[in-house]
């Protein structure tokens, strides 16, 4: 909607040619029928067809005075001062107007300012509202926050049928499935009757019918199968909740009788393991890994470019793959981005070293998103190809790399305040094709080749005492995989193993101090690079078994 002319929004202030008066409560509103009814077809109704030709007072209900001055300044002005405390009044009136624009407006607001307290309120008014697209996103940030939102006053609106749709989501994000049970719990009694009698309302007269058919709706309301037996027995079991010692004996049963539906809810992000080096050339494969099911997903393109010796990162959503090669030709996202090691700090990507077709390199570089911009940072201490970096509190870590005569155990760290590189603790090896990750506030190194064999080792830094120690090595001699951190473990996918390119995948538990073997991606591949990334409702399909059976 265009704005009118200020000067019509002085003429409504000083009653100068209004020609109507809008009645709310007992205060009246002057206005200009012909700017109400330029700005919405309910005016023109009202105007129009509702009221004789010579009626000039028009009561309106359903919203308060307040509201009406600020519909006021939004028809006469296009402009509005919005506020969390009356936003979700002014879109209800805004929706009752016909005002379109000024519900869109205050839905962007609510969403912008969405948290764990208002979730359920902002989804329930956008179903009264038949905002189709709030509402989705208000299910999806109920679902990802679910643990929090559980806790909070407006968990309790919900009816039986909201909860019961919410916990049946493979969505639903809660690292275990207790959880679930204690969101029922805390749920208050009378609506916990009603969503027991809602799980069994469909049985069946027959007994044993009756008992199976409960229980299975029962384990997608509350998957007791994705819950450890112990927490089962010492927290479940003698529960007062109505209804849960029978559908547990019935889980007990289907359960040695190896019956029991075993379906994982989706997990809250994934694994990405993109391009790499397999079968001699340079590959486009991109895999999922749900850790959850143990599972990867082939989720390639064919409009993705080939590429290997890459650096990938997310950044606000966004994945970005810089540089590497495509066996005949550098890919130029940039200038020299050859073993670049890539990193992300304050929305911005940093390339650091890598080789230019004749030499290594020191330089360092940044990307601002908003400009659009490479420009020099400092150079660091020493040339460094196919070294790794990470951030760990706002500080870029870079660690090992060759130097184009010896593979490197240096490492160094770059300060953004004081824009200088400084040497550190070296690794107790050198380690070049290396890969590192920051976690839990301690800077991992893992494999890499030493200039005379590929290695399993890990060590890990602590920035406190400037000091390594060395932890349980990788199961895989390796260098040149891909590595992260999901769901509190850190994951070493493919990579070169001396003789040939792998596609074995392990997990390191830093509570274990020991790797464990994880499923195989699909491609034997080196030379790749690994990111994570939140799963968003487009993916979410792919990443799930369409059934129990097809978990690999």
């Amino acid at each position: 909607m265009s704005p009118p002319d200020v000067s019509l929004d002085e003429f409504r202030h000083k009653n100068v040619f209004c020609d109507a008066v809008m009645k709310v409560e007992n205060q009246e509103f002057p206005v200009h029928k012909v700017i109400m009814c330029q700005s919405s077809e309910y005016f023109r109704a009202m105007f129009e067809r509702w009221a004789p030709a010579e009626q000039r007072a028009f009561p309106l209900g359903g919203l308060s005075p307040h509201i009406m001055s600020v519909l006021l300044e939004w028809i006469y002005t296009a402009s509005v001062d919005l506020s969390l405390d009356t936003v979700q009044e002014l879109v209800m009136a805004a929706d009752m107007l016909l005002l379109e624009d000024l519900v869109q407006i205050c839905f962007d607001y609510m969403l912008e300012h969405l948290n764990v307290h208002s979730s359920i309120s902002v989804w329930h008014l956008a179903d009264v509202v038949l905002s189709a697209q709030t509402r989705e996103v208000c299910r999806w940030f109920i679902l990802k926050h679910f643990k929090e939102v559980m806790v909070n006053e407006e968990f309790q609106q919900l009816t039986a049928e909201e909860l019961s749709d919410f916990l049946e989501d493979d969505g639903l994000h809660v690292e275990e499935e207790i959880t679930v049970f204690q969101a029922v719990v805390q749920w208050n009694d009378s609506n916990i009757l009603r969503v027991i009698t809602r799980l069994c309302s469909f049985m069946s007269h027959d007994k044993d019918s009756k008992d199976r058919r409960c229980h299975g709706r029962a384990n997608v309301f509350i998957r007791y199968s994705l819950i450890p037996y112990n927490i089962i027995k010492n927290h479940i079991l003698n529960h007062p909740l109505t209804g849960v010692h029978s559908l547990l004996t019935v889980h007990r049963n289907l359960f040695l009788n190896n019956e029991l539906p075993l379906r994982p809810r989706q997990p809250e992000s994934v694994l990405l393991a993109i391009g790499g080096w397999s079968e001699g050339n340079a590959t486009n494969a991109i895999e999922a890994y749900n850790y959850k099911t143990d599972c990867w997903t082939n989720i390639s393109s064919q409009e993705e470019t080939p590429r290997a010796y890459h650096g990938s990162i997310v950044v606000d959503g966004f994945l970005y793959c810089l540089g590497g090669f495509n066996r005949t030709e550098r890919i130029n996202t940039m200038p020299t981005l050859l073993y670049v090691s890539v990193t992300e700090l304050n929305g911005r990507i940093y390339a650091l070293g890598g080789y230019n077709g004749r030499s290594q390199l020191n330089t360092a570089e940044v990307f601002d998103l908003r400009s659009n911009q490479w420009s020099m940072i400092a150079p660091m201490n020493e040339q460094r190809s196919d070294a790794y970096c990470a951030t760990l509190n706002g500080v870029i870590y870079i660690c090992g790399g060759f130097n184009d005569t010896d593979c490197l155990q240096t490492v160094e760290r770059y300060s953004i305040e004081s824009n200088q590189w400084t040497p550190i603790a070296p690794m107790s090896v050198p380690r070049s094709g290396v890969r590192v990750v920051a976690f839990s506030n301690l800077i991992y190194a893992v494999g890499g080749f030493d200039g005379v064999q590929r290695l399993r080792s890990t060590e890990v830094y602590d920035p406190h005492v400037n000091s390594w120690q060395q932890l349980a090595g990788m199961k895989l001699s390796r260098s040149n995989f891909g590595i992260e951190v999901v769901n509190k473990r850190i994951f070493a996918v493919g990579g070169y193993n001396g003789v040939s390119t792998t596609h074995e995948a392990e997990a390191y538990d830093p509570t274990e101090d020991s790797w464990t073997q994880v499923h195989h991606m699909a491609i034997h591949r080196s030379a790749l690079d690994c990111c994570v990334i939140p799963v968003f409702p487009n993916i979410s399909d792919s990443i799930m078994p369409p059934t129990v059976s097809d978990l690999c």
